[in-house]
């Protein structure tokens, strides 16, 4: 099985978009440096795809919305223990048998985490065809799950992850007729050529990365209050303005006049902080 020269090149992009935002978020859960590079992308059987990966791994099911087709997150046990260290306040460190099932507590963070991260799948295959991942359930013995039929065809992308000191190989498997049908349907209505596609997705990424990385002010304040222009211009030294901001009442967090979320003032160190408690939804 091998994909037309065009297909590969976009999905390559869509991966690429994915990748970054996908180390974007470790680096943020995880409070370490994460790096995430696309490895390669390819197309083969299922059955091919579960005999390339190790025999003992973390294997997350998801479903792809709205076909209700099967996708699956594979990361090492190593890879995945030291997420959980880093979730659970730790320095990354896999102590013990790091090929062990995940408890309860331990998959339900590292689902959380992974949720984040799929999420931004939307948003890099939205070029190509709408689709939602949602991490479901876990496995850990790739011989003994059947997420599809053995002979069925299917998008293997493999990752290089870097978090910290630590660093492995991840896969995300996606149904290959769901792409592919999303990226036929654009070549019917859509009069560039699929390298020109490429060209344009990868533009688009170049610029989501470029925003991305561009500095924003970003400001902590009280609620405002009118006065009168009288009140402005007689001000002098020693007197008080009585603000309609109850003391109860978090801070505003403001980008560009816009409330981006709630926050309680504090310090770090010598110098004043604030701690976010909640954010407004924006569309």
């Amino acid at each position: 099985m091998t994909l037309v020269r065009d297909h590969a090149r976009v999905l390559e992009v869509a991966f690429e978009t994915f990748s970054r935002q996908w180390g974007n978020q470790l680096t943020a859960r995880l409070r370490a440096l994460a790096t995430v590079s696309i490895d390669s992308v390819t197309m083969r059987s299922y059955d091919e795809y579960v005999r390339s990966i190790p025999q003992q791994t973390v294997m997350i099911m998801c479903t792809v919305e709205p076909s209700r087709a099967a996708a699956v997150v594979q990361i090492s046990s190593t890879m995945t223990m030291g997420w959980v260290d880093y979730l659970l306040g730790g320095p990354g460190m896999v102590i013990g048998d790091a090929e062990r099932e995940l408890t309860e507590i331990e998959f339900q963070l590292v689902r959380d985490l992974l949720q984040h991260s799929l999420n931004d799948l939307t948003y890099a295959f939205a070029a190509i065809a709408p689709i939602t991942v949602g991490a479901k359930t876990v496995q850990y013995n790739p011989q003994f799950v059947q997420a599809v039929a053995a002979s069925a065809p299917v998008i293997i992308a493999s990752f290089t992850v870097r978090v910290g000191d630590l660093e492995d190989t991840a896969t995300v498997m996606l149904p290959a007729d769901v792409l592919l049908a999303g990226l036929r349907d654009r070549e019917s209505t859509d009069s560039r050529t699929a390298a020109e596609l490429a060209a344009h997705a990868d533009a688009l990424a170049r610029l989501a990365a470029g925003i991305e990385h561009a500095p924003v002010p970003v400001a902590v304040r009280f609620g405002p209050i009118t006065v009168r222009p009288s009140d402005v211009v007689g001000l002098a030294v020693g007197d008080v303005l009585h603000l309609n901001h109850p003391t109860t009442r978090p801070l505003d967090v403001v980008v560009d006049g816009v409330v981006l979320a709630r926050a309680a003032a504090g310090t770090q160190g010598t110098r004043l902080a604030c701690l976010v408690v909640t954010s407004e939804e924006t569309s």
